[in-house]
């Protein structure tokens, strides 16, 4: 057990469950055959398909087995929009507010949204049940304004409709 793990168990907080990440180091044959800087975004992918993020102590693992600074893994990290360091909620939901969208009343459909969810663009609600983002443009700008729900697509939105799909997901997350 490392020192961190040691402090952590002492005061009162859980370990952090290594056993995910060791296995997906393993995969990628990172398992102490020497460092391979190269794997370093396979790695994060798995890293966090096994976590639902990437936690912090993930992160100062990986920087080790690849031998580089945590600086450089957390700066790969925060670079690609594909990572994360927080939790995510089960639903993903994306707004969209390219120009078309915008023209079109992405706004509105946004406060009807984190409204009816109770969580803000940005955020994710507490009970860790929906993430809502504001996105530059999901491609659908005929169907403007556009809401993605995971990898659903819900186009040509006003308050009435939003308010609508948002109570829906709403009521089948409580089922």
């Amino acid at each position: 057990m490392s020192q961190h793990e040691c402090t952590c168990a002492t005061q009162g907080e859980s370990a952090f469950d290594y056993a995910p990440l060791d296995a997906v180091l393993a995969e990628h044959g990172l398992n102490g055959h020497g460092p391979d800087q190269s794997a370093l975004i396979s790695v994060l992918q798995a890293a966090q398909d096994a976590y639902g993020y990437l936690p912090k102590e993930a992160l100062t693992r990986i920087a080790e087995k690849l031998g580089m600074p945590l600086s450089a893994v957390f700066g790969v990290a925060t670079f690609y929009t594909q990572f994360h360091l927080e939790p995510r909620g089960e639903r993903i939901v994306r707004i969209c507010h390219g120009t078309a969208c915008h023209v079109r009343g992405a706004n509105e459909v946004t406060r009807v949204i984190e409204d009816e969810l109770g969580v803000s663009v940005g955020t994710t609600a507490e009970d860790l049940s929906f993430t809502v983002e504001s996105v530059a443009c999901v491609g659908c700008c005929g169907l403007a304004p556009v809401v993605l729900v995971d990898d659903q697509t819900f186009g040509t939105l006003d308050a009435q409709s939003a308010r609508k799909l948002a109570s829906r997901f709403r009521r089948e997350r409580a089922q």
